[in-house]
């Protein structure tokens, strides 16, 4: 062979060969791809799955995202803990949740797909940017559709985008969108809320200790006697209590020793410290007014520099307010609930608005509440 006509043979191998490497390796790569994104998918339904399931159990996770994170973990335990199943780790040795002995088959589908209402389109309106411009108006509507739609549903907003791209940031009534398939949170429900005995009209942070006067305020009522106390006992479950731990942000609903319900919770600064004690229900507010008062917030002392805050689900403290017995500190809802165990309130324990219905469900006048 001449060398002209091997250099030849060598330079169209050498092209056949530079051709195919890429051909092959694309397939490969794309397979690779393909199988990567199904398995990222499965793991985000498998996620959202558990974390709708705790939801609907009363074992809240924090904000539906399908990335369980550190509140998903802590309701798993609890939610173990309460149905007697031992947890083996907070993982298993590929990083998914212990979810053995728990059947999830209830949450099936783990999406669904759900048509706006003009209800829907009727809670949202214009919010006033500041405390002075919102004591002038009525109501603190949801500002968009898609802060509705997601805290109907127990949603991150985000998370909501992305099972809904192109579409999710204008949204109207009519719209068919893919949701979590959770028990939904009716703003319209609160109205009608029967948490026992509650408040309506008292701005809510004026609800409980000793602010000199006790109209319109629910009383716990007397305590029993210790006769009284054996009997009801016999005679009955346990009664529920509530513990908040500022350490886990978690707030429990104990039945005796057992954890009957559980909500991940924002706790107070170092500033305004919550109020570590044993405290009492004094009463419950539905779509409560909200004093605001920046020296009662900083400091504790109320001042005459206040304007009061109308309600509606981006009041501050949201849709209820449970008073304690200590001026000006609450259980409540929140205007934000992707702060809930993320930043510290002025003291007060802060729950997203679909937790607090649940607990207000659960609480009346007279709990016990322990805060360490």
């Amino acid at each position: 062979m001449s060398a002209s006509l091997f250099r030849s043979s060598v330079l169209t191998f050498a092209i056949v060969a530079v051709c195919l490497i890429p051909v092959s390796f694309a397939k490969t790569h794309s397979a690779a791809k393909s199988s990567d994104s199904a398995s990222q998918s499965r793991q985000v339904e498998d996620e959202t799955r558990l974390q709708i399931f705790l939801d609907n159990a009363n074992f809240g996770s924090g904000k539906i995202d399908g990335h369980g994170g550190e509140f998903t973990r802590k309701a798993l335990a609890l939610y173990r803990a309460s149905i007697g199943l031992p947890l083996k780790d907070k993982t298993d040795s590929k990083g998914a949740p212990d979810v053995s002995g728990m059947d999830l088959s209830s949450v099936t589908p783990v999406f669904t797909t759900y048509t706006i209402t003009q209800e829907d389109a009727e809670t949202v309106g214009d919010v006033p940017s500041g405390p002075v411009a919102e004591s002038k108006v009525k109501w603190l509507p949801y500002k968009t559709l898609l802060e509705a739609v997601s805290e109907k549903f127990h949603s991150d907003p985000k998370f909501i985008k992305q099972l809904n791209p192109d579409k999710a940031e204008r949204l109207k009534a009519g719209d068919e969108i893919k949701v979590p398939n959770v028990k939904p949170f009716e703003l319209s429900s609160v109205k009608s809320l029967k948490p026992g005995d509650y408040m309506e009209t008292v701005a809510s942070n004026e609800l409980g200790g000793d602010t000199g006067s006790t109209d319109n305020r629910e009383k716990a009522p007397a305590e029993k006697t210790a006769t009284e106390k054996k009997e009801s006992e016999k005679n009955s479950e346990p009664p529920l209590t509530i513990h908040v731990s500022t350490k886990e942000s978690m707030l429990e609903v104990l039945a005796g020793e057992k954890v009957a319900a559980a909500f991940p919770v924002t706790v107070g600064s170092q500033q305004t410290a919550s109020p570590i004690g044993s405290w009492t229900v004094k009463a419950i507010a539905k779509l409560p007014n909200f004093r605001y008062d920046p020296k009662m917030l900083k400091e504790g002392k109320r001042s005459s520099n206040a304007h009061l805050i109308p309600p509606g689900p981006n009041n501050p403290v949201g849709v209820v307010w449970i008073a304690l017995n200590k001026p000006g500190i609450g259980i409540h809802g929140t205007d934000d609930p992707d702060t809930i165990g993320r930043s510290a309130s002025h003291g007060c324990i802060r729950l997203a608005n679909w937790d607090i219905v649940k607990l207000a469900e659960m609480v009346k006048p007279g709990m016990h509440v322990t805060i360490d």
